[in-house]
């Protein structure tokens, strides 16, 4: 369906790129955080925290990019979001239930976690981004685990175009990370949607062939699968400075972990400047 994306040698060193990280910046979507009801899923988030600690464990520093705050905060008081003031409000009720769960659930591996709410306008300021770029730091010197998420309480377009996917890769090129992980409710970016198309084939890589899966994604995004054009979009900014990048189903079994081990998980974007060691 797409044309080669590169030969294989390029894969492997991107592969092993991606397992050398030394910085991390995972984003865990909405999805991959609540259940049907949009109550706060206790097995998923301690899911999503273990792979994070296996990470962790091997060394590696690690910032995390929730979303879940404003789905948290529907399924908590079983109000609607029909309004952008009732989704800001929302998220304030349902951010404070979010960092408590983290916070116990890090616990259960002696981490201890920090709460930094952005707006993209943040990131794009240059002396704003620059105090954030050391609150991160100082963090990580301390062994903390930053848990960023867009602050919903005053940014209305964040909330309109779910734009935790874009924080999330402006991040990774602006505080020198190594790898950009986007975890969701499907597999990667596939030739069709996978949640209509039984035909639909999970696309392994994306190099050369950017083009070909973005007119995909475009003809592909309806509904509930709308939301993989930001990720795309996202991963191919980070591949532009160089960083690899995936985007993989928050429910594979170890999904974090085999990334470090250099297997294949969803799907991964390649680094565009070719600059690997040999």
């Amino acid at each position: 369906m797409t044309p080669e994306v590169a030969d294989s040698d390029a894969i492997y060193a991107a592969r092993r790129a991606a397992a050398e990280a030394n910085r991390v910046v995972v984003k865990a979507g909405t999805n991959s955080l609540t259940d049907d009801d949009s109550n706060l899923d206790d097995e998923k988030l301690d899911k999503l925290v273990d792979d994070i600690e296996s990470l962790l464990s091997r060394g590696k520093d690690v910032l995390l990019v929730s979303s879940g705050a404003v789905g948290a905060g529907i399924g908590h008081l079983d109000q609607p979001e029909d309004t952008v003031e009732a989704s800001q409000a929302l998220s304030t009720v349902g951010q404070s239930l979010l960092m408590h769960r983290y916070t116990e659930s890090f616990e259960r591996y002696g981490r201890k976690v920090a709460q930094i709410l952005i707006t993209q306008n943040d990131l794009e300021n240059p002396e704003r981004f620059t105090n954030f770029r050391n609150t991160v730091e100082t963090l990580l010197e301390w062994g903390v685990v930053p848990i960023i998420n867009e602050n919903d309480a005053v940014a209305i377009e964040e909330l309109q175009i779910g734009d935790n996917d874009m924080i999330s890769s402006s991040i990774a090129i602006g505080v020198d990370v190594d790898l950009l992980v986007t975890l969701t409710d499907v597999g990667g970016v596939y030739t069709g949607n996978p949640k209509d198309d039984p035909n639909a084939e999970r696309i392994e890589v994306v190099g050369d062939n950017y083009s070909d899966v973005e007119d995909i994604v475009n003809r592909s995004s309806t509904g509930g699968f709308g939301g993989i054009q930001t990720k795309v979009r996202g991963a191919r900014d980070v591949a532009e400075h160089g960083i690899p990048a995936f985007i993989a189903r928050s429910t594979e079994p170890d999904v974090l972990e085999k990334i470090a081990e250099g297997e294949s998980v969803g799907t991964m974007f390649l680094p565009l400047d070719g600059g690997f060691d040999d």
